[in-house]
């Protein structure tokens, strides 16, 4: 609100120089060697005396348009990093008063060429019409070692610290994306192997446009890599180590050569990573205490190769792989103290090993027409394969050992056909057709995990199949006015779903099969309207519909975990949930930063949440599963800044606050010891706050400071405590420039761990710490020495391009 007086009270100043006929100057900046635009260029208007009278920049197709200048004989300058600067004379007066430029072509400077990637010293945040663009400066690579380490200090984004999941304004529904492509990997595993280094900037699209899929409730995180692209042979290394209580190693290695009409691209990344957990839970009336220890340990090894081919100025063809090798050992031990009964007491020992491989193979051609318009074809398929083994000892306890084998057989093939048609300098149309087709087999084999109504634990075998086809196509209309921009657009969809879970019973020879197939066919609608009364002050309106589709872990019947209290099992027979997404958010150019502020509200359409069951054959234990629910709604507020108080402090700081109301079910104990089920309701409020400072002591030496406060956050189950961390931290360039080395020191206080309690079925309370106490140090080098920047492929989303780091 104090944005939007403040904002009102700078434009109803009266102006002083009415009586002075205005006039303003409009045009289109270039990159001279690849004849395409160059948005957020500077353009500055001085008068005969160099006195700076106004400004802008460039937006997204490099056009620009400043009025009120006074008339007289003015200067423009335009600006741009890694660019040579361009000075224009003009003159603003009688039947000169709108003047265009025309086409304004930058050639890039010999200065700085020689980097293989530009980075920018400060983080910065930039609000887009359909998204929030977080370009990563040096001060946010040196926050941490990969990409889930660095994406806390995003605003609105969380990463679970045990389990890895990611969270958009609080919530898991939420599509991650490496170049706008998606990956077989598991999110929580691709974070974890992407190093920090190799991300150019992370784009939070909240309320993506019907040229996007439409899945996710809270939109689409895309990490956008560097691609190198120069003449000659260029690339990065890098390595990093890590310490708390187990050692952590990374490192990566990316080059390129580009000759002629060739550009050769690739590299390498390997993690060798021990991560312990430990953890309590109490059940406070039956006085059981359970004790967690949890230790793993990855070895992960990443592969790109990618070929760029010019035929000419109007014929691209790119092609890549992307090989990934991942390996997982995990060691729980977990003690059952029960308080009233010593005798019951027990311990449960899990040893588990587990392999998965996963390959990309990617194909792009495009065709630019001569007059303007495009046509791009891409085919991208995935292949993904997981081998998991599980034993589980007990000690003190009547239930047997056993072991757990689960096989995992994914496949995804994603094929694109892209027309882009610049209608004018203000409109454009875009349509699209896409065929996307999942197929995924997971068979499990246990000898002894499961009880029979007798009691006895009895041998299975179940195979899960599930393939979900999807068909669309899309359109949308976007056209600029004189202070206003908009765009429409329309997807429709038609899916096919098909299951069949499988299960054998070893011992009783009895077999049960339960298939389950859905069709159906949605339009998703959105529009976008951006409203710029001045070069300082931009509105935007946007409006989506969505879909949340069950992932595999939500619909997989087979057991996700299993502990000596506690399984979680999936429901096959689980829907979609629908999102209607509105939005509004307003920026603030500032002299020295610029400010955002953005409410947003949703309508969820049979909401997925979260079922807590008693387990029948022992009441101690508890089953979590999934379940379809009533309509709800959802609320939320954001503001988020960066700016600069003097040349050396730079603050990246943001707010936000959520609200959803949840609804579940609970099954619990009465007076008489018998089950019942309840009806839960849940209003959840939350905020989180964060701020990233940056301290330039000279030109190789900064410093950084993190903090975070998390407030308390409820679900069905626990209500989380609040949470605080800061972070600091150091960074030393060296070698002109071309190696640097940065140390970090997380959680200096030691006060990041998760505090809980719950009420249902069992008044139970808990904590789980990890290593958030760390120290870590990374070493970078970059070598080559390319002079000009080769022609970059155009992706799909010219807003979203081709990466050429891990993936």
């Amino acid at each position: 609100m104090l944005i939007l007086v403040s904002s009102t009270i700078l434009s109803a100043q009266p102006n002083s120089n009415k009586d002075i006929k205005n006039g303003s100057i409009s045009g289109r900046v270039l990159d001279a060697s690849l004849n395409e635009p160059l948005p957020y260029v500077n353009i500055v208007v001085k008068d005969a005396t160099s006195k700076v009278l106004t400004g802008g920049i460039t937006d997204n197709e490099g056009n620009f348009t400043i009025e009120k200048i006074p008339e007289g004989n003015i200067q423009v300058e335009i600006t741009f990093i890694g660019y040579k600067t361009i000075l224009k004379n003009e003159t603003i007066g009688k039947g000169n008063y709108n003047i265009k430029m025309g086409d304004i072509l930058l050639e890039e400077s010999s200065e700085g060429l020689d980097e293989v990637t530009v980075v920018a010293e400060t983080s910065t945040i930039q609000q887009k019409v359909d998204r929030k663009v977080i370009n990563i400066g040096k001060d946010l690579q040196t926050a941490g070692a990969t990409a889930s380490e660095i994406m806390n200090n995003l605003p609105s984004v969380s990463v679970d610290q045990q389990s890895g999941a990611i969270s958009l304004r609080g919530n898991q529904n939420v599509r991650v994306m490496v170049d706008g492509k998606l990956s077989n990997i598991p999110a929580d595993q691709l974070l974890k192997q992407i190093p920090s280094t190799s991300i150019k900037s992370i784009e939070l699209i909240t309320n993506p446009s019907a040229k996007y899929n439409p899945e996710g409730m809270s939109g689409i995180i895309n990490i956008v890599l560097h691609k190198n692209t120069q003449i000659g042979f260029n690339g990065n290394i890098n390595v990093s180590l890590a310490h708390d209580i187990e050692p952590k190693f990374n490192s990566s290695i990316d080059a390129n050569y580009r000759n002629g009409k060739f550009n050769l691209y690739g590299s390498y990344s390997n993690g060798s990573i021990k991560n312990y957990n430990r953890g309590r839970i109490n059940r406070v009336e039956q006085q059981i205490f359970q004790n967690f220890n949890i230790l793993d340990d990855n070895q992960s090894h990443l592969f790109k190769i990618g070929l760029d081919f010019y035929l000419d100025d109007k014929n691209t063809i790119s092609v890549f792989t992307n090989q990934n090798s991942f390996d997982n050992n995990v060691n729980v031990n977990t003690n059952i103290d029960y308080v009233t009964d010593p005798s019951l007491d027990e311990s449960q020992a899990i040893y588990g090993e587990n392999e998965n491989d996963s390959e990309q193979y990617n194909f792009n051609y495009k065709h630019d027409f001569a007059d303007g318009h495009n046509i791009e074809l891409e085919v991208d398929h995935n292949i993904f394969g997981d081998n998991g083994n599980t034993n589980n000892r007990f000690f003190s306890s009547q239930r047997p050992n056993f072991t757990e084998d689960t096989e995992t057989d994914r496949t995804r093939t994603t094929i694109n056909l892209d027309y882009v048609n610049p209608l004018s300098d203000a409109a454009k149309l875009e349509l699209g057709l896409q065929a996307r087709l999942f197929e995924n087999s997971i068979f499990y084999e246990s000898n002894g995990r499961e009880q029979n109504e007798s009691g006895q634990y009895i041998p299975t075998t179940t195979l899960f199949d599930y393939s979900r086809d999807i068909y669309s196509a899309y359109a949308t209309y976007g056209k600029k006015l004189e202070k206003w921009s908009y765009q429409v657009g329309l997807r429709a969809e038609t899916v096919s779903v098909d299951s069949d879970a499988f299960r054998r019973d070893l011992d009783a020879n009895t077999e049960l099969n339960i298939p389950f197939k859905n069709d159906y066919f949605e339009l998703y609608p959105s529009a976008f309207f951006t409203y710029t009364p001045s070069e300082k002050n931009s509105y935007q309106l946007s409006y989506s519909r969505r879909i949340d589709r069950p992932g595999i872990g939500q619909v997989n019947p087979l057991p996700q975990f299993n502990t000596a209290l506690i399984s979680q099992f999936g429901n096959q027979e689980l829907l979609p949930q629908f999102t209607n997404s509105l939005e509004v958010n307003y920026t603030r150019q500032l002299k020295k930063g610029s400010i955002t502020a953005g409410v947003f509200y949703r309508i969820i359409e049979d909401e997925i949440q979260q079922a807590i069951l008693i387990d029948r054959a022992d009441t101690n234990r508890l089953i979590l599963t999934n379940l379809n629910f009533d309509n709800t709604s959802s609320y939320g507020i954001e503001l988020s800044s960066n700016y600069r108080p003097t040349k050396w402090w730079s603050v990246n700081a943001s707010f936000d606050l959520f609200s959803q109301k949840q609804k579940s079910i609970a099954e619990s104990f009465d007076t008489n010891g018998d089950i019942v089920l309840n009806t839960v309701e849940v209003d959840n409020v939350a905020w989180n706050l964060r701020a990233f400072n940056n301290f330039k002591v000279s030109k190789s030496l900064s410093f950084s400071a993190f903090g975070m406060y998390r407030g308390k956050n409820k679900n069905i189950q626990f209500e989380m405590q609040d949470m605080l961390m800061v972070n600091l931290g150091m960074r030393y360039s060296f070698m002109e420039g071309r190696a640097s080395f940065s140390l970090n020191y997380n959680d200096i206080f030691n006060t990041m761990y998760a505090q809980f309690n719950g009420q249902r079925p069992f008044l139970q309370r808990g904590q789980f710490e990890w290593e958030s106490q760390q120290i870590s140090g990374r070493l970078s080098y970059r070598f080559g020495g390319g002079k000009y920047r080769a022609k970059s492929r155009k992706q799909r989303d010219n807003d979203v391009k081709q990466g050429g780091g891990i993936f």
